[in-house]
């Protein structure tokens, strides 16, 4: 059967305009993380308003993965400790995460294996930036774009597991299927949730344009690039599932060309995805 294209966008219009906006909490968080002048303590006036995000700040500078000896009590502290671009993953991915769990539609993408890929997209993207000599901010801001990479299968219904399962059976790329079965992919779902949430231009981007191989360009375009790469990474990985696991060989060839990296660099983060995927739900608590 069919699936009625025009009523699909229209329910996944409706249920974007209905999902929560971002605390403002968050958005004061970002815009003090993204000054090169901002100090800790400016961040603890902010953060401290947030018990909750309070909370996982310092659950995470306690937590076994820091193994220090004394506690750590003070919020400044702690976000001295952990740095501001730390602190400011904490803040986003928590928030984006507690809504989009609340939110979730679709039964046909299980919440922790969601997660566990995209999770694993971050990682592999953040190491490969690092073989790149992306700065310490950057690499964060790639670890970031992939945890949010797919964001536009949220809003999808149970109509979904047709998708899925197509992908599947005939081994095609999930947003081929999307765009034949649904009339709409996940990448333009995506990029209507950062425009609503006002997500800034390298994580728009990277949601909105990850599978557009043939279309990057520029400084921005290595950051698309490199999420693609580790979107691809987790996929082969198989850490989690987005229900994409067919990743298209030909376009690895193309993207390592593209950010000026061969096989041996993209071979050689293998070592430590895995420790840092740890760290990373440990961080994030999934």
């Amino acid at each position: 059967m069919e699936l009625n294209k025009a009523e699909q966008r229209k329910n996944i219009e409706k249920f974007i305009r209905r999902m929560p906006s971002l605390s403002t909490t968050l958005g004061k968080v970002m815009e003090i993380c993204s000054r090169t002048d901002a100090s800790p303590n400016e961040l603890n006036k902010v953060i401290s308003l947030d018990p909750v995000l309070t909370g996982q700040v310092l659950k995470l500078i306690n937590s076994a993965y820091y193994s220090l000896v004394n506690k750590v009590t003070s919020l400044t502290r702690a976000i001295t400790m952990l740095g501001m671009n730390t602190v400011k993953n904490i803040a986003l991915s928590t928030a984006i995460i507690r809504t989009v769990s609340g939110a979730k539609k679709s039964r046909a993408l299980p919440t922790a294996k969601f997660w566990a890929h995209s999770i694993g997209t971050g990682v592999s993207a953040k190491l490969l930036g690092e073989s790149k000599g992306f700065s310490p901010m950057e690499r964060e801001e790639l670890f970031l774009a992939g945890l949010l990479h797919d964001l536009g299968k949220v809003p999808f219904g149970d109509e979904y597991s047709k998708v899925l399962s197509i992908a599947k059976r005939e081994q095609m790329p999930l947003i081929t299927v999307e765009r034949h079965l649904l009339g709409i992919d996940h990448e333009e779902v995506g990029l209507m949730i950062a425009e609503k949430w006002k997500l800034n231009t390298v994580i728009t981007k990277c949601i909105s344009s990850h599978h557009d191989v043939d279309t990057l360009e520029g400084e921005l375009g290595q950051q698309v690039a490199l999420i693609s790469l580790g979107n691809i990474y987790a996929n082969i990985l198989d850490h989690g599932y987005a229900g994409d696991p067919f990743p298209a060989e030909d376009d690895i060839e193309v993207l390592l060309h593209f950010v000026g990296l061969d096989w041996q660099d993209f071979s050689l983060i293998g070592g430590r995805v895995k420790e840092e995927i740890h760290k990373a739900e440990m961080f994030l608590q999934i």
